[in-house]
């Protein structure tokens, strides 16, 4: 693919201070476009989006996840959420079980099915980023994972670090 090449004049800057990493910028649009664009392939043959990826990925992850708890880890509305658990829910990918202390509470759970798709998926970046990484070197993915962390909102930090188990 040839693109056409970026025009240096196009966002001038006021100073040097407001430096823009355009490469940078790019390489993470492109890297996210074919992390997620492997997942994306198979997703379509079911009819599913990356909503339902992520939905997927993080009942697997964390069995009996509530939907308040998968509410502030995605950080959309209910109703969007709504919408996909109920397809993941009715094409039986995940389950909803009554809380046992508060019966208001729903938790969700992967079914056999769930959970073979949702590795399916993992398996696919995880081998994307095992061979990026062995193209750096093993000393470069606690680099990697330090700038992906900078990268999150400073206040969203502290319960990224909780649900990766970090201290």
């Amino acid at each position: 693919m040839t693109l056409p090449r970026p025009d240096p004049d196009a966002a001038p800057l006021r100073s040097s201070s407001e430096a823009v990493p355009h490469d940078l910028i790019e390489l993470l649009f492109f890297a996210y476009r074919d992390f997620v664009g492997d997942p994306d392939r198979i997703l379509a043959d079911y009819g599913f989006g990356r909503a339902h990826h992520r939905v997927l990925h993080f009942v697997q992850r964390r069995p009996g996840l509530t939907i308040a708890e998968l509410l502030d880890i995605l950080q959309i509305t209910k109703q969007s959420l709504n919408r996909v658990l109920k397809e993941l829910v009715e094409k039986g990918y995940i389950e909803q079980r009554t809380g046992r202390q508060d019966k208001r509470q729903r938790h969700l759970h992967t079914t056999a099915t769930g959970q073979d798709l949702a590795l399916r998926l993992v398996r696919l970046q995880a081998k994307r980023i095992n061979r990026a990484l062995a193209s750096v070197g093993p000393e470069a993915a606690a680099t990697a994972a330090q700038y992906l962390s900078a990268l999150i909102d400073p206040s969203e930090q502290p319960k990224v670090n909780r649900l990766l188990g970090k201290p």
